[in-house]
């Protein structure tokens, strides 16, 4: 029989504290959800009981109110998914290249899976939802090998801020480019530029189906290159010293976010600031650990998506509403300016 001294007993509560901790945030996480679908598919245009609720729930869609409860259902669940897609490709790329202020959204990536499915449709005739999610994974990777590596060129390596430099100014470049190709097919402008905003308003079972299977394959590499990323916190050296491919880590994980965020914005838009503002609060309720900032990461993040799509409905008039994407810059834009003051991000 082991005795344990009195000694050790207050260390191991020690110890047990953290787990404690975020597991109890997890849990709140999940409650929070849970609320803001269920806010999700009762606020619109027309408004609905908790009895259209259940029926609705029930497949029942008699009345007018069930019926828009039934069409706001895959809205809220494309939300989750692109909010918790986005979340995690953020907090990864922010591993990956030990850079505060990385973001699909600020390193172009968004933007090279927009262009992708830009040209698919223009000279390509691409129609279906999964040739979009495949083309904008294919844009989305070679925009961020490309902004990696301007970013990396010079003194110093990829810093902080060579790369949102570079970020910039590849989106610069291919925002631009998006323009020539579309401007000329006005058949096609309205349809983009509605989508080019970022949002769920087009949200159907077809393209969720297409969507979650991909997702699903970006959230396992990424959730499998946890333990990894936290050595890559330690710099390279070290995380070598600790055994650690850095080489394979740093790529798998990069497929990982290319995958989430190229298959969240062939379906939902390039939608900005969620993958920068969630992995930052995580930390500070969750730690660095990133066993447990992805998957709180993702949770948060379908958390914000699908509150600022409800938001989008409740402050617009009555027949309108405002995309997600604006609300979401809305919110980031300012936490983005304060964490580049607080981290004090400087070229080398």
């Amino acid at each position: 029989m082991i005795a344990i001294s009195p000694a050790a007993v207050p260390a191991v509560a020690h110890l047990q504290r953290p787990a404690l901790r975020r597991s109890l945030w997890l849990l709140a996480g999940c409650l929070i959800l849970a609320v803001v679908a269920v806010l999700s598919v009762s606020f619109g245009v027309r408004s609905v009981t908790a009895n259209d609720i259940f029926a609705a729930l029930a497949g029942h869609d008699a009345t007018l109110e069930q019926a828009a409860i039934i069409k706001r259902i895959p809205r809220t669940v494309l939300a989750v998914f692109v909010g918790a897609a986005l979340a995690m490709s953020g907090a990864t790329m922010q591993a990956v290249t030990r850079n505060p202020i990385a973001d699909p959204g600020i390193l172009g990536v968004t933007t090279g899976a927009s262009l992708a499915v830009v040209i698919g449709i223009a000279f390509f005739g691409l129609a279906h939802s999964l040739s979009f999610i495949l083309v904008a994974v294919v844009g989305a990777g070679i925009t961020a090998v490309f902004v990696y590596t301007v970013g990396s060129l010079g003194a110093g390596g990829a810093t902080p801020l060579k790369l949102a430099l570079a970020g910039a100014a590849v989106t610069a470049a291919l925002t631009s480019l998006i323009s020539a190709i579309m401007l000329p097919r006005v058949e096609l402008l309205r349809a983009f530029q509605s989508w080019q905003i970022g949002g769920v308003g087009s949200a159907e079972w077809p393209k969720i189906a297409m969507l979650v299977p991909t997702l699903a394959v970006g959230a396992s590499i990424c959730l499998f290159c946890a333990r990894g990323m936290n050595s890559l916190a330690l710099g390279d050296d070290m995380a070598a010293g600790l055994g650690e491919n850095v080489q394979r880590t740093r790529v798998l994980s990069a497929l990982g976010a290319v995958i989430l965020a190229g298959a969240a914005t062939a379906i939902a838009g390039p939608i900005g600031f969620v993958g920068l503002v969630i992995p930052h609060v995580c930390r500070m309720l969750v730690g660095p650990d990133h066993r447990w900032l992805l998957p709180f990461s993702a949770l948060l993040g379908a958390i914000l998506l699908t509150s600022s799509d409800v938001l989008g409905r409740v402050i617009a008039p009555a027949s309108e509403e405002i995309q997600v994407g604006i609300i979401t810059a809305v919110i980031g834009a300012p936490f983005f300016i304060w964490i580049v003051r607080r981290q004090k991000v400087r070229e080398l």
